[in-house]
């Protein structure tokens, strides 16, 4: 069994939201959360629970589902931390 990615999320998100040329203030906005939550998100610092991961997705116009997607590629993909 593999070790469970806990930057995984984080690096999906900053990484969407860098291609759609948002600032962290405007997703963390469109999302209903602090600014300050997000950047810890993005650090790795906090794990997003479901609701937070799907106000993300609908603040960048995906489907919840297709996020943890992205997310659970990403950390199939990553091989270091």
């Amino acid at each position: 069994m593999t070790e469970f990615d806990r930057t995984a999320a984080g690096r999906v998100i900053r990484r969407l939201r860098k291609e759609r040329g948002q600032s962290q203030e405007l997703l963390s906005g469109l999302a209903g959360i602090a600014r300050s939550h997000l950047a810890m998100i993005e650090t790795g610092a906090k794990q997003p629970n479901f609701e937070t991961l799907w106000r993300i997705a609908n603040a960048l116009e995906l489907l919840p589902h297709s996020l943890v997607a992205l997310i659970e590629d990403e950390a199939k993909n990553r091989t270091t931390p």
